[in-house]
């Protein structure tokens, strides 16, 4: 790797400034690796209103970024901060763009202005680059947010010379997620009328930033390898599978790496008691205080606990879990939710506990202490997606020795391999098909086992000794910039 390679990480979130989800934790622990690794990598994002609220020392990088804009140009400042690794972050403070409650809309839906809020991010990064003379090989981007960038390289500024070697990786996180607005909203993004069409970022009669990310892009890739074979299938494309299709030999699978700085039970601070492989006592400390934190009932402590923790979207596989739930108090089993999102699986999830108080437990709301405490005192953890890019839980969940449970889709099919008991290989158990029926058979597998103590202790020591941990996934992005920035 040459010690120069300079790279522009553009995310719409990075954990700990601004988090919805998943991106956000890889945009904030791949960085610090990749500077390990000897890339001079720099970090950019808007600046939100969490980021103006939060405990961050911020201090001006440039005042008066001048941005092109619809009618004239937008006026914006850039702060400097930087990531416990002392990687360099750049946050773009535009007065009524980003100082609002909510990072992409409310719970009515997205923001009406978000496509200009976004190219305004977009294209500022750029500039805000070349004003500060950062000539970076590659400017790494991340989901719909950020798939103007590409498409600014290619068009725009296809012959300054500032950025005639820059490359670009673009990085889909969910193909569900596709920045779609009316056609005539397409004028807010700056680029030529020309490009607006169904090779360029035309997408059904509607303006996609996703499909921006995809068409200019230098280099695609998802967060899984598994990912990046579906989303060229109709079920999991969404309409864009020819296109990734016609772009499969630019596009990459990468599965994402977990922060064990941050999801390790040997240091967690928000946990009862420590624990590791060699020395597991702690997890039933921190089992006991789950099940009273919750207010389940006592024979908990002495009967499997199952936990879910994610958003409360279609595709996570709520429908799933709601169909059996009955079920699997009938089984015996303890079952504790944290998760916040569409408002008719809380209602559901409200009445079960309702009608279960001893046996179930649901959290609504953004609560991630209290994610580390179910991770580490639950004995069973839920990921029956529909469809999952990478997926981060169920690799936090094998490092706490909290059993997955799993649908077999992108990356949790990657990392989850099922438990043979006469070999004592492999770390869970999975399901193929969308079925409750299927998902709720290998919950009783899973329970089986469970009583099994001597197989449970070698299914659980197979989960945490499983390193998922950044080093090789970032050796991988860096071979990756390496090729596309030797493409120029």
């Amino acid at each position: 790797m040459k010690a120069s390679l300079k790279v522009w990480f553009l995310s719409p979130e990075v954990a700990p400034f601004a988090k919805t989800g998943g991106l956000a934790d890889m945009a904030g622990s791949l960085p610090g690796t990749l500077r390990k690794l000897g890339v001079d990598v720099r970090v950019g994002l808007p600046c939100y209103q969490t980021v103006q609220e939060g405990d961050f020392s911020l201090r001006k990088a440039l005042g008066g970024l001048a941005v092109p804009s619809e009618g004239g140009e937008l006026q914006g400042d850039v702060l400097e901060t930087e990531t416990e690794d002392s990687v360099p972050v750049y946050l773009f403070d535009r007065r009524g763009f980003f100082d609002r409650a909510h990072l992409y809309g409310t719970p009515e839906g997205d923001y009406p202005d978000n496509l200009k809020r976004f190219a305004y991010f977009s294209r500022g990064a750029l500039l805000f680059a070349k004003a500060v003379g950062f000539r970076f090989d590659v400017v790494h981007c991340h989901d719909w947010q950020t798939g103007l960038v590409p498409a600014y390289l290619k068009t725009l500024y296809r012959r300054d010379p500032f950025f005639s070697q820059a490359a670009s990786v673009f990085t889909v996180h969910n193909m569900g997620y596709q920045g779609l607005f009316p056609a005539e909203a397409f004028s807010a993004s700056g680029l030529p009328a020309s490009e607006f069409h169904p090779e360029g970022m035309e997408y059904w009669g509607n303006v996609s930033l996703l499909k921006a990310g995809i068409v200019y892009g230098d280099v695609i890739t998802t967060v899984s390898p598994k990912y990046s074979k579906e989303i060229q299938r109709p079920e999991f494309g969404l309409g864009m599978e020819a296109l990734l299709a016609k772009r499969s030999a630019d596009l990459y699978g990468i599965l994402n790496g977990a922060d064990y700085g941050t999801w390790n039970p040997a240091t967690d601070l928000h946990i009862r008691a420590n624990y590791s492989v060699g020395n597991r006592t702690g997890k039933g400390a921190c089992k006991a205080a789950l099940v009273r934190e919750m207010g389940l009932d006592e024979r908990f402590l002495d009967r499997p606990v199952l936990a879910m923790v994610s958003r409360l979207a279609a595709h996570k596989g709520y429908d799933l879990l709601l169909e059996i739930a009955e079920q699997m108090v009938a089984l015996d089993a303890g079952l504790v939710v944290l998760a916040t999102g569409e408002e008719a699986y809380q209602r559901e999830l409200d009445r079960v506990e309702k009608r279960f108080p001893d046996s179930v437990a649901v959290k609504i709301g953004f609560d991630d202490p209290l994610a580390h405490r179910i991770m580490a005192g639950a004995d069973i953890f839920l990921a029956p997606s529909q469809y999952e890019p990478c997926g981060l839980t169920q690799i936090y969940a094998l490092k706490y020795g909290t059993v997955p449970v799993v649908r077999a889709t992108g990356g949790l099919d990657d990392t989850i391999e099922p438990f043979e008991q006469r070999s004592g290989q492999g770390n869970g158990f999975k399901f193929s098909e969308y079925k409750a029926k299927d998902f709720l058979a290998q919950i009783k597998e899973a329970l089986k086992i469970y009583d099994n103590k001597a197989a449970w202790q070698l299914l659980v020591e197979n989960g945490m000794r499983a390193d998922f941990s950044w080093e090789k996934s970032a050796q991988r992005y860096v071979e990756l910039y390496e090729k596309v920035k030797e493409r120029k």
